[in-house]
């Protein structure tokens, strides 16, 4: 019995966030979320079947680096730094 527990495996799935669940947790509005995953700031991991963005946990910290850039950075300079060129416009 306990080989038998030893040679199985399992995958606990990735918990995913919709954008109404990140702005629970953070201080960011909908459409700061939103703009952000356009300018490719963000981005999302997974659409629901009704075409709804769902992210993972990377979001959270991804988003207290912009917060903390946002200090001394314009979202153009976020973005080259996080390595969007700017001219991407998606």
């Amino acid at each position: 019995m306990q080989q038998l527990a030893k040679d199985k495996s399992f995958q606990i799935p990735v918990k995913m966030y919709r954008i109404g669940e990140i702005i629970r947790y953070t201080p960011f509005s909908r459409q700061t979320i939103h703009n952000y995953t356009i300018m490719g700031l963000i981005r999302e991991s997974q659409w629901t079947e009704g075409g709804h963005r769902l992210y993972d946990e990377s979001v959270f910290e991804r988003l207290l680096q912009i917060s903390e850039l946002k200090k001394t950075k314009t979202l153009v300079e976020i973005r080259q730094l996080l390595g969007q060129p700017a001219d991407n416009k998606a």
